[in-house]
């Protein structure tokens, strides 16, 4: 399929403004009908929405654009563009096990909280 610039910000959920700004930062490159006007394809949708997915896992778009870079060279670059995601998976399971250290912390202090009200209740 085929959108224009104002469909395809409706199917991503991005706004046109960030559309052209991942344009300018090379992120995306639609590609341009007769009258010049951008058009997106299913393909640009299934990379924003990767894009997105990177974006949201914690990775800085410095290095979401230098995977663009990577990704627009083609086949020659898989080995790269994965151990690239091989590091950043890393990252985001070392953030996972941050956060689970912080909630077994949190925990400890939720059961401290709830042993001693419950203890005051018993109290007379």
């Amino acid at each position: 399929m085929n959108y224009s610039i104002g469909e395809f910000s409706e199917v991503t959920g991005l706004g046109i403004h960030t559309l052209r700004y991942y344009e300018h930062e090379g992120l995306i490159a639609p590609m341009r009908n007769s009258s010049n006007r951008r058009r997106y394809s299913d393909k640009d949708i299934a990379w924003v929405d990767f894009i997105k997915r990177l974006k949201a896992t914690g990775m800085p778009i410095k290095e979401i654009k230098q995977y663009a870079i990577l990704r627009s060279k083609g086949d020659v670059t898989l080995s790269e563009r994965m151990e690239m995601l091989i590091r950043h998976r890393q990252s985001l399971n070392d953030q996972i096990k941050q956060l689970q250290d912080h909630e077994a912390k949190l925990n400890e202090k939720i059961t401290f909280y709830q042993q001693e009200i419950e203890q005051s209740q018993n109290t007379p």
